[in-house]
């Protein structure tokens, strides 16, 4: 179950994602996990990562 400070930081990635040191942390740990995934310098979503936005969505 991810934190809603989480889901905060998957809704804000995007294509110019850039992110102080506070949520550098979230990144990490979000990627480690499986929920994004680096694209270049950049980051995005995953399938989970999707999916997870799209239950949170629903409720």
């Amino acid at each position: 179950m991810l934190t809603d400070r989480q889901i905060a930081v998957l809704r804000d990635i995007g294509p110019a994602s850039s992110f102080n040191q506070a949520k550098k942390a979230e990144v990490m740990n979000l990627l480690a996990r499986g929920y994004i995934e680096r694209d270049g310098d950049l980051f995005k979503l995953t399938a989970m990562g999707l999916k997870e936005l799209l239950d949170r969505r629903r409720d």
